[in-house]
């Protein structure tokens, strides 16, 4: 497996969520946006002072030490991770996190690339700042109650055409809020996605033990979190990853504090991301719609966002109403009820995590740019803000049909019409756009011609040859797309190995990385495929890598 390409990231179409003006200025001119963020990521040395403040800062080790090994235990991780756990007794262990949704196999592919990038970025770390200590942390981003989130993955068919699986929850579970979609059970539909899955799978030397392996980590009577950790830890088992879940009573009232000024003080967070994001704005987009009050709270099994009123608080969806006494009684005698939204959820972690560096995907960079002022606000400092490897893998047999029929990647992600229309003209001896090109400019010069003949006898004619020139045309047009079709349906054969490339590549008209699942690639290249993914991924080149898949 090597990198045969790498694409500037200002060259890439942006995309919502993905590639945005903003995201390419964090990646290539960070002077422009270096007001939004603490540091800058191209100078790791830059860290030191981050890290130096942040080692004597932390105060909870003892206790983070204690609950990521009951966590990570009760997760079956190997040695590697709970020797990195130790390690963060010592003051000068810091943390290198990532984090991201519990989908089931782990999501889309950048999942994994998050995970790779956090892994290397902290053995670099420990290279370049030797008087440290890092280690890679995965936050898992549980207690969303976004049950669409987590329960599908996309994997490529026999056919090589994009298949959405589905797992779906009993009928005996009702409502839309489900609360802490980590803390959800498989249960015995978990069978029809698997069957689903292996069904849907190319037959390879590998399937068997990839669907072996998938059935050992997801099995009916386990949660979201408990799957995605034994799935994760396993594929990454030497790595040393810790895996973190903030769904804990004794991380909750560590965050207690913050709860409390949260309540005590709306909308003040509110009101500083969006000054915060006037300043952005007058560039680029924000990510966070914020709310007057920037906290859920976990009622009858579901996750509910609190609604300030007058005089007490609603939560939303719902007609359950919690008086502000009783509320702050909450915050201080059972703050696991409380969970927080997205513009307090890295702060929660920063709280709970010594963290130095959080590795990043384009929309939580986008979404940082908001936080500063909120991260001063509670008197912490914001990390690192890392980028993610971004990454479209190619193999090789795609790579071969590309070039025969002279498709260069960029144009894959461009207009998929104009591939189709190249590849038609490749394969075709009959150039239609120049044989019909030249029947226009040929009717053109024949209609240019008549009109001396036609002003000498009646100029009044040279209207009706106009008209007579427009029908031809409209007729030409017509029948140039009769002859299109005519000649896609002959070429039928080429189309459709380009459209297996363009659905590798290019899926549902995205990037690979955030549609496809690292399952396809593991049933068609076996397990060694991710110590060879991590080998080929360079992260601190920060471009769109084109890696071949072997």
């Amino acid at each position: 497996m090597n990198t045969i390409q790498q694409i500037e990231i200002k060259d890439l179409p942006r995309t919502e969520g993905g590639f945005s003006l903003l995201y390419k200025d964090f990646i290539d001119d960070f002077q422009k946006v270096h007001r939004f963020y603490e540091t800058d990521f191209h100078s790791l040395s830059s860290l030191h002072d981050v890290a130096n403040k942040l080692s004597k800062r932390f105060t909870h080790r003892e206790l983070l030490v204690q609950v990521l090994l009951k966590q990570n235990q009760r997760y079956g991780v190997s040695q590697s991770t709970i020797d990195n756990i130790n390690l963060l007794h010592d003051h000068r262990t810091l943390a290198i996190v990532t984090g991201q949704q519990v989908g089931i196999l782990s999501g889309p592919l950048y999942t994994i690339y998050k995970t790779i990038t956090t892994i290397k970025l902290a053995k670099e770390l420990n290279n370049v700042l030797p008087e440290f200590r890092f280690v890679p942390i995965f936050w898992l981003e549980g207690e969303d109650h976004d049950f669409g989130e987590v329960n599908k993955v996309n994997i490529l068919n026999t056919d090589n055409s994009p298949v959405t699986l589905e797992y779906l929850l009993s009928s005996k579970i009702g409502g839309k809020n489900l609360g802490s979609v980590g803390e959800l059970i498989f249960d015995n539909n978990l069978e029809h996605f698997l069957d689903a899955l292996q069904k849907t799978l190319a037959n390879t030397e590998f399937k068997q033990s990839v669907i072996d392996f998938i059935k050992t980590h997801y099995r009916q009577g386990i949660s979201f979190n408990q799957a995605f950790v034994s799935f994760m830890s396993k594929l990454f088992e030497n790595d040393g990853l810790i895996f973190i879940s903030s769904n804990d009573v004794r991380f909750k009232k560590i965050l207690s504090p913050i709860f409390l000024k949260e309540i005590y003080e709306y909308p003040r967070v509110s009101q500083l991301i969006i000054e915060q994001s006037a300043h952005l704005e007058e560039q680029y987009h924000a990510q966070i719609k914020t709310k007057a009050l920037n906290l859920f709270y976990f009622h009858k099994n579901g996750r509910y966002l609190i609604e300030p009123r007058d005089n007490d608080f609603s939560l939303k969806g719902t007609r359950h109403i919690i008086s502000k006494d009783e509320m702050l009684r909450s915050v201080q005698d059972a703050p696991e009820l409380f969970s927080p939204n997205v513009a307090l959820r890295p702060i929660c972690q920063d709280t709970i995590l010594p963290t130095a560096v959080y590795v990043a995907g384009p929309s939580e960079i986008a979404y940082f740019a908001q936080l500063k002022k909120v991260y001063n606000y509670f008197n912490l400092t914001m990390p690192m803000i890392y980028p993610r490897a971004t990454v479209t893998l190619i193999e090789e047999k795609f790579e071969r049909i590309m070039e025969k029929y002279q498709v260069e990647l960029m144009e894959i992600f461009g207009d998929i019409s104009k591939v189709e229309t190249k590849v038609i003209d490749i394969v075709s001896e009959v150039k239609i756009d120049e044989m019909f090109a030249e029947a226009f400019q040929k009717v053109a010069d024949l209609t240019n011609e008549m009109k001396y003949g036609l002003n000498y006898i009646d100029g009044t004619l040279i209207g009706s040859l106009d008209t007579t020139k427009e029908k031809i045309e409209q007729q030409l047009s017509v029948l140039k797309d009769k002859v299109v079709e005519a000649q896609k349906r002959k070429y039928d054969i080429a189309l459709r190995q380009i459209g297996k490339v363009i659905n590798n590549i290019y899926p549902n008209t995205n990037f690979q990385e955030r549609e496809l699942n690292i399952v396809y690639f593991l049933n068609k290249h076996g397990f060694d495929f991710i110590h060879s993914l991590k080998n080929a991924i360079e992260i601190n080149k920060f471009k769109h890598q084109i890696i071949k898949a072997t």
